[in-house]
């Protein structure tokens, strides 16, 4: 699969920043302004420690492929990453082990016991739905659903060969299908099923494209729905399938021989800090540890009885499995 991501042709940043300016910054991969909302996020790093973080629109496999293109001159400092890009990152040499402040608090599910990489935020794969858009439709509430022929055109989903976001709504398929992650049958079935209602398939985060009513049902995450409904006022609604879904886990990982490894620390520390964890619960995401969080946005993420639907799964089998299921959904489905 990485061999068929294409590799990101872009500037270094730390190439065109001044030198004085490149002593307080980090160069992050995958930390997009519109994902997750990485613009407050970055901002408020900015406020609060003076630290800089350029945002960048790759995804976890563009990211993953530049770093590895990279390796003998880095660029970046540190990514976020879908949780088995960073698995396989580790794998490949690729990471600098660290514990940040507060690593301690988070689940051991959701780290690298020796730190080479760890959860900062996490959400769950569902349908993103823009109620205007869907028109008289009615609103899908299962996987069933999406393959009802009054949806023709009106779905998204992401590519799972290249965005995290993607494989595991190519895997969430799978499981609710019947499917394990030895067995991908179901879930090859099911996609090539959803190809006769022409959806979209896409790379990059496409957030605007379902609240311009583009899109009317795009398969990502809840905090992007939420952020709809509550930041941006849209007539948008999320719906956790009735079959069942997937945790999409997202970490933050160093990268060896960073440039500026010192500065990505801090950085680090701050994502993992109470202010940190903070602005994500405030974006309707799931932090990675128990900081102190407001009320107020932990009332607007969906009740505990909704994600007791979102199945667990094995992280370190979900990453050695990717390969194998990417190369089944190109051969099979697109």
């Amino acid at each position: 699969m990485l061999k068929r991501l294409l590799l990101a042709a872009t500037l270094s940043v730390a190439a065109i920043l001044p030198a004085a300016a490149q002593d307080n910054t980090a160069i992050c991969y995958s930390c997009p302004e519109v994902w997750a909302d990485w613009g407050s996020q970055l901002r408020a790093l900015k406020k609060e420690t003076g630290l800089f973080v350029p945002f960048d629109a790759k995804n976890s496999g563009q990211a993953l492929s530049q770093i590895i293109a990279e390796k003998a001159n880095p660029v970046a400092d540190m990514a976020n990453f879908g949780i088995t890009f960073a698995i396989q990152a580790q794998k490949l040499g690729l990471t600098e082990p660290y514990k940040p402040a507060n690593f301690d608090q988070v689940p051991a599910d959701l780290k690298d016991p020796d730190g080479q990489w760890v959860t900062v935020y996490s959400g769950a794969v569902g349908f993103f739905i823009n109620k205007d858009a869907l028109g008289d439709h009615p609103m899908p509430k299962s996987w069933k659903d999406l393959l009802k022929p009054e949806y023709k055109g009106l779905i998204g989903y992401y590519d799972p060969t290249s965005a995290f976001v993607g494989y595991v709504t190519g895997m969430a398929m799978n499981l609710a299908n019947g499917g394990t992650l030895d067995n991908f049958d179901p879930g090859v079935a099911y996609m090539k099923a959803l190809k006769s209602n022409d959806p979209i398939v896409v790379n990059q985060s496409s957030y605007a494209r379902v609240l311009s009513g583009e899109i009317p049902i795009l398969v990502d995450t809840d905090f992007n729905a939420l952020r709809g409904k509550y930041q941006d006022k849209a007539n948008v609604e999320f719906v956790l399938p009735a079959e069942g879904s997937v945790a999409v886990p997202y970490v933050m990982a160093l990268v060896k021989n960073a440039p500026h490894l010192a500065t990505a620390k801090k950085v680090m520390d701050y994502l993992l800090s109470d202010k940190g964890q903070t602005v994500w619960a405030n974006a309707y995401l799931r932090p990675a540890r128990a900081a102190s969080l407001p009320k107020e946005a932990i009332a607007k993420l969906l009740p505990d009885s909704e994600y007791a639907r979102v199945k667990p799964v094995d992280w370190n089998k979900m990453a050695a499995v990717q390969q194998s299921f990417a190369d089944r959904y190109l051969k099979d489905v697109r």
